[in-house]
């Protein structure tokens, strides 16, 4: 490689400064400004994803039919919050059901867990007078670190609940005209789609143009398919739960599936996270028949996992297990629980703006300056202009 001179290498390092300088700028206002933007335009933007969805459907009906597209778009609009709202109205109401059964057995629900927990502890009780003093002394004092954390966990717990809960009743006027403003920018948005989209792009420099039209194009490859993949996957695995449950005669079957498949959504969590635990209290309480029943249940979402996973995740991102893995602890680390879901979804979006070419330039003089270092700590000088 060529030894840059002074004038190159000023030139190289100022645009690696600057490009710097702008990611920084960037992600700062991604993370000071991002979240209040989002929440303050939440209803816009979930417009414009309704909209994007549902323009191609009206645009092809329109052109078969000949219907204004502002018809076609409030019938589309419509039928599909219909549909959604019978779904959601069904599960709500089956999950109501279970709830308030559960309530109205709370009082044998928790006798039935007294007796679960005193044969724990009479099982615990056995293997610990056959563990030599010393390794008895050490769980005693895991399980007294144990109960002291959740007699401070618990209360924590419980209040953020109520907290939680008082936010969301005070939450709700506001809720209803969002949700009012949302349904009406829905169909606006849907009916003059087009029409709002080429008057962007004609407003735009053919620069920008471009690059936005990349951006879109990799967000929507990254965070399309990997939300897709996953809804897909947790309504697969709340049908396998939900007829195992069933199967095995589980109470509140539904709202068990539900959960369940909530949490399986979750990088890392999964089911197993409950279903193991759960299957292993049963062994200790010698009710082989509920354990063999739930760890087939488990087995069979796991083999679901493993034989789906690969099509329905890796045909439609590319992402490799390894990086997966990586982007999910990052996420965590960053953000928690909503780090881990939107972890691969980012990684996805870089990559395919990597894959895209906009970064060409950048990874090219990124080369340029990893070899000019190179050149300078073997004691080379740059060539005089």
């Amino acid at each position: 490689m060529n030894e840059l001179s002074w004038h190159d290498r000023g030139r190289l390092w100022l645009r690696i400064g600057l490009r710097l300088a702008m990611v920084l700028a960037v992600g700062w206002a991604c993370v000071r400004l991002g979240p209040p933007v989002v929440s303050l335009f939440a209803p816009f933007l979930l417009a414009f994803l309704v909209a994007w969805v549902l323009s191609p459907a009206a645009g092809w009906l329109h052109e078969r039919l000949g219907v204004s597209r502002r018809l076609l778009s409030l019938v589309l609009l419509l039928l599909s919050f219909a549909i959604l709202a019978a779904v959601l109205w069904g599960l709500v109401t089956g999950m109501a059901r279970e709830v308030f059964s559960l309530t109205g057995d709370w009082e044998s629900m928790v006798a039935s867990l007294q007796e679960v927990m005193d044969q724990l502890g009479t099982t615990f009780a056995r293997g610990m007078e056959r563990l030599p003093i010393g390794a008895r002394e050490t769980v005693d004092g895991l399980v007294e670190q144990l109960f002291q954390w959740l007699e401070t966990v618990i209360p924590r717990f419980l209040s953020a609940a109520v907290d939680a809960a008082t936010d969301l009743a005070r939450g709700l006027p506001s809720f209803a005209v969002a949700a009012v403003v949302f349904l009406m920018a829905s169909y606006f948005l849907t009916a003059d789609y087009p029409r709002l989209r080429s008057s962007l792009a004609q407003r735009l420099p053919q620069g920008p143009r471009q690059l936005a039209s990349l951006i879109k194009r990799a967000a929507a490859a990254g965070f399309g398919g990997y939300v897709k993949a996953e809804v897909i996957l947790s309504i697969g695995v709340f049908f396998i739960l939900l007829g195992g449950f069933l199967l095995i005669r589980q109470p509140y079957a539904l709202l068990l599936a539900f959960a369940l498949a909530v949490l399986d959504f979750i990088p890392i969590l999964g089911s197993g996270t409950v279903m193991v635990p759960w299957a292993v209290v049963d062994l200790c309480l010698r009710d082989l028949r509920h354990a063999v029943g739930l760890m087939v249940v488990w087995g069979l979402v796991a083999l679901f996992r493993r034989v789906a996973e690969p099509k329905v995740l890796g045909d439609q991102t590319g992402l490799s297990p390894l990086l997966s893995l990586v982007s999910v602890y990052v996420g965590m680390k960053v953000h928690g629980v909503l780090g881990m879901v939107l972890g691969p979804v980012l990684c996805l979006v870089v990559l395919n703006v990597v894959r895209s070419g906009v970064l060409d330039n950048t990874l090219q003089d990124l080369r340029l300056a990893a070899g000019d270092l190179a050149a300078i700590l073997r004691g080379g000088g740059a060539e005089k202009s």
